[in-house]
């Protein structure tokens, strides 16, 4: 298979591309060139995709190209490229318009398309608009196509740190077990009386233990985005992994890290109350959502894409990769709380 992917140097689209390389097909990979390399194997276009395509690259034919692209114009002109390719294109459930109900393709409510490329730094309320804007241009322009939308995608290069939060904090514990920090900052031995404020074992964990949510590993998406790309799959599929309790989560990712945290759980309005955020940024705890507001955001079913072949590793593996890229990558991004803020809010909690 000729596979064109629209980027492939950042974690979705690089380990895409870097799958279809392993299996032996001919990959390009289109990138500005700004955000790191291609894998080995796959060989670099130069592209900036606010300008035409060139003529001679839009001339070369591909058997399937695969997109994660949010600006419509960008979309709107991959596809009138390569007409004849089997498309896959990764969407979003940011495109259901109401994040309190789980309903997926056919049933859940979209937003209204957006057609026009909007500038989201000035309003991130469109990224899901337009992103269904990309999903009506791929699926009248392109003869076959795969629309995948995804939850929550999470692993080794993840750039946004949501998910990294928990391996980061596991890590704390993993050090804490040998050397305990009391709240002023000064460390005692282990087993030693670390003083006033929360134990090195004690995490803050956000809701309830039996909220549900769902995450995938990047490396599941990616490979089962080239299976469908081989077998030219039509449809719209909501990728995600199995909907859990978040406490069946959270002790997953801690075996994974070899730890056994002491969960100190605080219901959503109380972390508020507390000046916590939701879902990632500053001062925020990643994984909590508010309920039931966001009760179906990270809740959808993933019977339809198992059924079409995704299958996904357990989180204990997950979590022990990631740990593994933190500690190989002292730069690696982490969003989320500091351990000071944590510590504060566990005090008032």
């Amino acid at each position: 298979m000729r596979l064109l992917v629209l980027g492939g140097s950042v974690f979705l689209s690089r380990a895409v591309a870097a799958d279809a390389v392993t299996r032996g097909h001919e990959v390009v990979a289109a990138t500005r060139g700004r955000s790191g390399s291609v894998p080995d194997g796959a060989r670099h276009v130069v592209l900036d995709r606010a300008e035409p395509l060139p003529a001679a690259f839009a001339a070369e034919p591909f058997d399937a190209v695969v997109d994660v692209a949010r600006t419509p114009s960008h979309v709107r002109r991959a596809v009138a490229a390569w007409p004849g390719a089997h498309r896959v294109f990764v969407s979003s459930v940011s495109v259901y318009a109401d994040d309190a109900d789980p309903a997926g393709p056919g049933a859940g409510r979209l937003h209204p398309s957006e057609p026009d490329d909007v500038d989201l730094t000035a309003r991130p309320e469109a990224y899901g608009p337009m992103k269904v804007a990309c999903e009506e241009l791929v699926l009248e322009g392109a003869p076959d196509a795969t629309v995948v939308r995804p939850g929550l995608i999470v692993g080794p290069g993840d750039p946004s740190g949501r998910f990294t939060y928990w391996p980061a904090r596991m890590r704390r514990v993993l050090d804490g077990a040998t050397v305990g920090v009391r709240t002023d900052g000064a460390r005692v031995r282990s087993g030693a009386d670390p003083g006033p404020g929360p134990r090195p074992d004690e995490v803050l964990a956000p809701g309830a233990p039996d909220d549900v949510v769902q995450v995938i590993d990047v490396r599941d998406l990616a490979r089962w985005v080239v299976d469908v790309a081989e077998r030219r799959t039509p449809g719209v599929l909501d990728a995600v992994g199995p909907a859990v309790p978040v406490g069946d989560l959270l002790d997953a990712v801690a075996r994974g890290c070899g730890v056994e945290p002491r969960w100190r759980w605080v219901d959503g309005e109380r972390l508020a109350a507390l000046g916590v955020r939701p879902w990632a940024g500053e001062r925020s705890l990643p994984l909590w959502l508010p309920r039931p507001e966001y009760a179906g955001m990270l809740a959808h079913d993933a019977g339809p894409a198992r059924a079409a072949g995704l299958t996904v590793r357990p989180v204990e593996d997950t979590a022990r990769d990631v740990l593994a890229w933190l500690r190989a990558d002292p730069d690696a991004p982490v969003t989320g709380l500091t351990a000071a803020e944590e510590a504060e809010v566990l005090r008032r909690a």
